[in-house]
């Protein structure tokens, strides 16, 4: 049980899960400080309240309904898709494109090298040279 246990642990899935919450955890870090030391101030600036929670809310039967908080966390909800996008999105697209780019040029000359196979005569000149030059390799770690 142990051993299913460290195979599901260990899987890529579960690590990718891991890092996507310890991301996602340092995002909403940085969002919640934009949002307290940058959007609210200028909130603040144009309405007279830093904090929009208040803002548009009226109260009846002592239940409150706040549109300013709806809103707020409507901002608060783009700035952090704002920035998965153009931190993450963006460049791991890029990154993607460039290697697939890569990709291809690779496959292209390893079509090329295909298309000029050896003999079997050269195929056996060829594992003989790889094998002494292992050897060769092998004696002089030796001494």
């Amino acid at each position: 049980m142990i051993e299913g246990f460290k195979k599901f642990i260990a899987r890529g899935n579960m690590i990718d899960l891991a890092v996507g919450v310890v991301m996602g955890s340092a995002v909403t870090t940085v969002v919640d400080a934009i949002v307290k030391n940058l959007i609210n101030p200028l909130i603040a600036m144009i309405f007279g309240k830093p904090n929009m929670d208040g803002l548009l809310a009226f109260t009846f039967n002592h239940a409150t309904i706040s549109f300013g908080a709806i809103l707020s966390a409507l901002i608060n909800f783009l700035v952090v898709a704002a920035a998965v996008y153009f931190c993450i999105i963006v460049p791991i697209n890029k990154l993607r494109d460039i290697s697939s780019s890569l990709l291809k040029k690779h496959d292209g000359k390893a079509a090329q090298e295909e298309k000029k196979e050896l003999s079997p005569e050269e195929q056996t000149v060829a594992l003989l040279q790889e094998i002494r030059d292992d050897l060769a390799k092998d004696r002089q770690a030796a001494r």
